[in-house]
């Protein structure tokens, strides 16, 4: 199996062919949108595209380590306020991963799946690293501010929460359920969160 590793150099040609692609992979999948469609909107040749990014799967990893760091950098702001400032950091992160979420469409999913599962599995990985790292954060906060039960370790109720992602939120299932990613992630967060929740988060929250 070929080895995929996200690069993140990046200039303005490039960033404004991602940004393209970015829009039309993740509303009707790469399949759907060839490479002539994208040089034809962006008023280039297809020999220029292909200079930037010598395949569409290429491409693909560029719009996904451009998604990757647009979700770390949100949660990297807000988890940076969680500890002085735990509640409405908590009400900020829910709606901002939302956004995100309901950004990448079931095809996109779909594609990825069934076309460059090498990609997908390297989604995954970075996927529960950052869980680990910015969610452990604000659950830790969380109970530091008294909003979350201590009796449940952070790294339990991580697993449990990656546990539940990991068995939803992929292509597979989100199409079985007929749910959207953003569905499906918000009736995790709520579930998990009604287990944690203390009573005087409760009437914080």
């Amino acid at each position: 199996m070929q080895q995929h590793e996200f690069s993140a150099e990046e200039n303005p040609g490039r960033q404004r062919i991602v940004a393209a692609a970015r829009r039309h992979f993740f509303a009707y999948g790469f399949r759907a949108v060839t490479m002539d469609d994208l040089a034809r909107e962006l008023g280039i040749s297809k020999k220029t595209l292909y200079v930037h990014f010598p395949s569409k799967i290429a491409l693909v990893e560029a719009v996904l380590l451009n998604k990757i760091q647009s979700v770390e950098a949100d949660l990297k702001q807000i988890t940076s306020e969680s500890s002085s400032e735990f509640i409405p950091a908590l009400h900020k992160l829910l709606p901002r991963i939302q956004k995100h979420l309901e950004e990448v469409q079931p095809p996109f999913l779909r594609d990825l799946r069934r076309d460059a599962p090498e990609i997908f599995k390297v989604i995954e990985i970075r996927r529960r690293e950052v869980v680990y790292q910015y969610f452990g954060k604000l659950v830790h906060d969380g109970q530091s501010a008294g909003v979350f039960r201590q009796d449940v370790p952070v790294i339990l109720i991580i697993e449990i929460l990656m546990a539940a992602t990991e068995a939803i939120m992929n292509p597979e299932k989100l199409t079985d359920l007929n749910i959207s990613p953003k569905a499906g992630f918000s009736a995790i967060i709520s579930v998990i969160l009604e287990g944690i929740i203390t009573e005087t988060g409760r009437a914080i929250l």
